[in-house]
């Protein structure tokens, strides 16, 4: 068997690093050679473990134009022992100034993916931490259908609501009732790309919502429960895809009025698609997702430095 090589690229080898098969082809992913198109990938942050001209491992830490942060390890593969990307991880995170946050994007049952899975050993090995797993949603076709009567079971593509004439949705009146909200509301439900926000620009998704999201006011949906505010979420159309950027929640039972909601004005804004992320352990959040008509189509598994 040929000696193990571990190395980062030099200019102008980047066929290198896709001469790899890719072991998740079903997971949407930007391209490497597209984040070298747009400066987000540099040959000195992207390593490989080559046996012969073969290679075994293949890790790429991003950054994009702009950003405030350090560089993250956003592509990792393996076709090796997680020992040998465990090697790959050590000797790049001594060339790039010690361990950083590690993004492993994963099929959302990676459980039962040993591609998926090498990669997670090798980053225990290499000393790295894992700190928590996102789902992101994927919603196809027409929103929700109206609420049912009481009387009718609802289905499996329409969120169970309270009377209609108890609750209502209407826009925002401006970033002073957005902020107002935001304050009142500990945890939402729904954040979607706040890895990305906090990595990129430093910024705190769930407190300052309104520093990373594009659009004005008009993009944010407030929910009424006998004329009081108890919601709030961001039907952001113009982001990088249209999305339920935020979600939070004053009454939990607001959820599926909200829900119904965002998808409405998303997709009458043109929006075929529309994207949601979720912590794993909301499992009510889930469960009215997947009421809503989301499908999960891929989960995040957030890995930090030890300490």
């Amino acid at each position: 068997m040929s000696d193990l090589v571990i190395r980062p690229l030099t200019a102008g080898e980047e066929s290198l690093f896709t001469s790899m098969p890719d072991p998740l082809p079903e997971l949407p992913r930007t391209g490497y050679l597209d984040g070298v198109a747009t400066g987000g990938y540099h040959p000195e942050r992207t390593w490989v473990a080559l046996r012969g001209d073969r290679v075994v491992g293949r890790a790429a830490w991003v950054l994009p134009p702009g950003a405030a942060g350090r560089p993250w390890l956003e592509w990792f593969d393996l076709d090796a022992d997680p020992q040998v990307g465990a090697d790959l991880l050590r000797a790049a995170h001594a060339a790039l100034g010690g361990p950083t946050l590690f993004h492993a994007a994963v099929p959302p049952h990676w459980q039962h993916h040993p591609a998926a899975t090498r990669p997670l050993a090798a980053a225990r090995l290499a000393g790295l931490v894992q700190q928590g797993v996102r789902l992101r949603f994927l919603h196809r076709g027409t929103p929700p259908a109206p609420s049912p009567s009481r009387h009718t079971p609802p289905s499996r593509d329409t969120p169970p609501a309270p009377s209609p004439s108890r609750w209502s949705v209407r826009p925002a009146t401006g970033r002073a009732e957005i902020t107002s909200l935001v304050a009142r509301i500990a945890a939402p439900q729904i954040l979607t790309g706040t890895e990305t926000a906090r990595a990129v620009a430093g910024i705190d998704l769930a407190t300052d919502p309104l520093s990373w999201l594009p659009g004005g006011p008009e993009i944010w949906r407030i929910a009424l429960r006998d004329g009081e505010p108890v919601g709030l979420a961001a039907a952001a159309g113009d982001a990088c895809y249209p999305m339920i950027a935020y979600l939070g929640l004053i009454d939990p039972d607001a959820l599926g009025t909200l829900l119904a909601d965002t998808i409405t004005v998303l997709t009458a804004g043109g929006a075929r698609e529309v994207v949601a992320d979720a912590d794993t352990y909301r499992t009510g959040v889930i469960s009215a997702l997947d009421r809503a008509g989301f499908r999960p189509m891929r989960a995040r598994i957030t890995f930090v430095p030890a300490g």
